[in-house]
């Protein structure tokens, strides 16, 4: 490790011990923007990268302050650690089992250090909304670096690290890579984040401003279609605001939209993927080939995933035993088979659905704000979720995708206890008493509660025609 990186590590370390609980995720996306994967330290068979690093740090931390999950494991944990569980058994199954177990520990130390911090750390939407201020701020400076290398000139974090890099360039542009692996990922981390910026957006106004101008300016400069798409996806998210109690609705037109597509095209439907070409030279049919690959040597994964992925799709320079597996989902097929495949799945439903549930257990304008960043924490999920069928996660950018995941889980303590606090206390309107209805919320109709009546049109009008009553009798006594 070089001293320039060996340094922020340190400082990035004392800064996770040291700072308040609410800003210990700032070191976790400093190192993730700042420092390539190629920084690490060699432990026998182990090697801890920079990331890794700072969850040993950030357990240190935990067990010197006491700090706990707050509200205890929740059902989103659960499957983060069923994933990381067969993640480890299914590496017995393959080639050379130590080996293999090695690699599948580091997974899941990533996974659950990461994940488990991060929940730790973020408890509460205000948490949330700091977080994405931060963000905000650290991808300026990384945005700015990589417009530089659109000049030509090579990538600052790779020559501070002292690590040769080779530009990247498709046809006349240049691709920025940034501290990345793959100028696709550095566009992506971009892309995804930009539903944080607009959701701070009404409180931070002009530090969403300038994140947001810093993700589009990353998806630029990386040159890629699959950032594009990414942005696609997060902007459709955020649309889907105004349908948000209406997603079962949305959920069944795309299934009904994909069975129109398979019936009347003659190619598969993910075949779509091969006319994507945003930019010159993108690999659309490869992705699609490897869709159509894994569904015909499903026999060969399906148990505990493969050892051998070569004869799936051409893919020159990449390793003698695996193609490139540009797909998230077939990566975790590939390294556990269909139950860590579905597992995987699972997480995300499991995500999706706690942000649908915890939006209708809110009421009233005092909780629109938390209801749009909860929206926007699931936007930047669909963008992920997106992104997946086009790319894999091999670098630090998975530090992104857990702490999405846990930004949500602890979204979901924080709206459960304010909706509890807000059931225990009856809203009053005029004579009658009137709790709020997470299902009604949305039209203007709260729910009646313990002999209270529901509030709809006619009943708004018999009470506004019974409050004036008294007056017109009162003014024809007096003509009297």
């Amino acid at each position: 490790m070089n001293p320039g990186p060996a340094i922020l590590i340190t400082l990035s370390a004392a800064a996770l011990l040291a700072v308040p609980r609410r800003w210990a995720p700032l070191p976790f996306i400093l190192t993730a923007c700042y420092l390539s994967v190629g920084q690490a330290i060699e432990l026998g068979p182990f090697t801890f990268t920079a990331i890794r690093i700072l969850v040993a740090v950030g357990v240190v931390r935990v067990v010197i302050r006491g700090e706990r999950l707050a509200g205890g494991i929740n059902g989103l944990d659960w499957w983060i650690f069923a994933w990381s569980a067969w993640v480890c058994v299914s590496g017995l199954f393959h080639e050379n089992p130590a080996e293999t177990l090695n690699n599948r520990l580091g997974l899941a130390y990533n996974t659950l250090g990461i994940y488990v911090l991060l929940r730790i750390f973020c408890t509460s939407i205000d948490d949330v909304l700091g977080l994405s201020k931060a963000t905000a701020i650290l991808l300026v400076p990384l945005a700015v670096e990589m417009l530089y290398e659109m000049t030509g000139a090579p990538s600052l974090f790779y020559a501070l690290e002292g690590i040769p890099r080779p530009a990247y360039i498709r046809g006349e542009r240049i691709r920025a890579v940034g501290p990345f692996t793959h100028p696709i990922l550095a566009g992506t981390i971009g892309a995804v984040t930009i539903p944080l910026m607009v959701g701070m957006w009404k409180q931070r106004p002009w530090t969403a401003r300038a994140g947001l101008s810093a993700c589009l300016a990353m998806v630029v400069s990386s040159a890629s279609s699959g950032p594009i798409m990414s942005v696609l996806a997060a902007v459709t998210g955020l649309a889907m605001w105004r349908f948000r109690y209406r997603m079962r609705t949305v959920r069944w037109m795309i299934v009904g939209l994909y069975v129109s597509l398979a019936i009347a095209m003659k190619a598969p439907v993910y075949y779509l993927m091969a006319r994507i070409n945003f930019v010159d030279g993108s690999t659309g049919y490869h992705r699609s080939l490897l869709i159509e690959s894994a569904i015909r040597y499903f026999d060969e994964w399906w148990v505990a995933g493969t050892d051998v992925t070569r004869h799936w799709a051409p893919s020159p320079g990449y390793t003698p035993q695996h193609t490139d597996i540009t797909n998230q989902y077939l990566s975790m097929a590939v390294l556990g088979g269909l139950p860590l495949m579905l597992l995987f799945i699972a997480v995300i439903a499991k995500a999706f659905s706690v942000v649908g549930v915890r939006l209708r257990e809110q009421t009233g304008p005092s909780q629109f704000q938390n209801q749009f960043i909860l929206w926007a924490l699931g936007s930047m999920l669909f963008a992920h979720t997106v992104t997946f069928l086009s790319v894999s996660y091999f670098d630090q950018s998975f530090v992104f995708i857990y702490l999405t995941l846990a930004a949500i889980g602890s979204a979901r303590l924080e709206l459960r206890e304010s909706a509890a606090v807000q059931a225990a206390a009856p809203v009053a309107r005029g004579p009658y008493r009137v709790r709020p209805s997470a299902r009604n919320a949305h039209r203007g109709r709260p729910q009646v509660v313990a002999g209270t009546w529901r509030r709809t049109k006619s009943s708004v009008a018999a009470q506004k025609n019974s409050v004036a009553l008294p007056t017109r009798r009162a003014a024809r006594e007096g003509r009297r």
